[in-house]
């Protein structure tokens, strides 16, 4: 996708061959930096720390986590202390454990020195195929909207909760890859984008890369989608997800859950856009079964931005003493979604299975 013009990927093999680079996402939007991870310890601090974040692209990042342990001991050993390592960052995005599975699956078999170029390759692969589910997903959903749009022939509200565009996977995104598709072909749309407190995904990046490719949007508090829905400002919600059930149960950014109760409630299309890798087949109730991440309080606590004079700072808006919760997911229940945009077409929650007998 693009930054400033220019096609770029969120991750990628260094020039030297030696490491792994990524933008990091923690700068955003008002720096642009590129990090390089040379060892396992930076790999997972990267996924931990959300410098890299989005359940496909965290995957992607414990893929090349990988390769980077394996750099540093490739016997079986290694081998282990990589995986758990990178297993232990984050739980609640499926993806993690997904991709770290499929590289033991393919090295463990293999003698320790043929162990790393077989890893970077197949963390390669796993890159490649993120985009080719993505753009799939984004042709399904172009359908989607293009059928919207011939329906009623007015401009689309779409609104979205998070970040789940290009930054959140390798390239495209989940839930904006319809939405890119369908401004490319001409589609007229405008994008509400959901602030996404405590960490402000959605004003620092889903705005931020809208404008790069030239959307059209607007950030709204994360409490204002209901309004709009009521007022018949929504035509549709698309939002991605880190973990979906077997049956449908989608679970997101926290606030998701809220979204999908104002858009049951006024009869507003909620649709989550997941690759295959994103569906948890072993999990039946998303509710009491899906481990939700709790992360710092410092997070609800200090919000990060820029001043006038243009520099970065960090201001805490909490008064002295009290106290702050930060679960950073909920669990929306298949009853309330509409469907499920995958890479092979959209199905009903309770459809998924017959999409994918395999």
């Amino acid at each position: 996708m693009k930054i400033r013009g220019d096609l770029w990927r969120t991750i990628w093999r260094s020039a030297d061959g030696l490491a792994v680079e990524v933008i990091d996402q923690t700068c955003l939007p008002h720096t642009f930096a590129v990090r390089r991870l040379q060892t396992l310890a930076d790999a997972a601090y990267a996924i931990k720390a959300m410098q890299v974040r989005g359940a496909p692209l965290i995957g992607a990042a414990a893929a090349y986590g990988m390769v980077l342990g394996l750099r540093e001991r490739s016997d079986d050993a290694g081998l282990e202390e990589a995986a758990q390592a990178l297993m232990a960052t984050r739980p609640t995005a499926v993806n993690l454990r997904w991709a770290v599975q499929r590289m033991l699956q393919v090295l463990q078999p293999l003698p320790a020195a043929a162990r790393i170029e077989t890893a970077w390759r197949e963390a390669a692969s796993i890159c490649d195929e993120d985009v080719a589910l993505n753009q799939a997903i984004g042709g399904h959903g172009l359908a989607l909207l293009s059928e919207l749009y011939l329906k009623t022939g007015a401009p689309l509200n779409v609104l979205t909760h998070c970040n789940a565009g290009w930054l959140a996977t390798v390239d495209w995104g989940t839930a904006l890859a319809p939405i890119y598709r369908a401004f490319d072909a001409g589609i007229p749309l405008h994008v509400w984008v959901d602030e996404t407190r405590p960490r402000n995904q959605g004003a620092s990046l889903t705005a931020w890369e809208l404008g790069q490719h030239g959307v059209p949007h607007t950030v709204i508090a994360d409490n204002a989608g209901g309004h709009l829905m009521q007022h018949g400002e929504v035509d549709m919600v698309i939002v991605g997800a880190d973990r979906v059930t077997a049956v449908g149960d989608v679970c997101n950014k926290i606030g998701t859950y809220l979204k999908a109760l104002a858009a049951f409630d006024n009869r507003v299309p909620f649709y989550a856009a997941v690759p295959s890798p994103t569906i948890d087949w072993g999990i039946i109730d998303g509710v009491r079964e899906i481990p939700i991440e709790e992360r710092d309080a410092n997070e609800v606590a200090w919000v990060q931005g820029r001043m006038e004079n243009g520099d970065a700072c960090r201001v805490n808006v909490l008064p002295a003493g009290s106290a702050a919760a930060n679960p950073a997911f909920d669990v929306t229940p298949a009853r309330l979604v509409t469907g499920i945009i995958t890479e092979r077409g959209i199905a009903a929650p309770h459809a998924l299975r017959t999409m994918f007998p395999d």
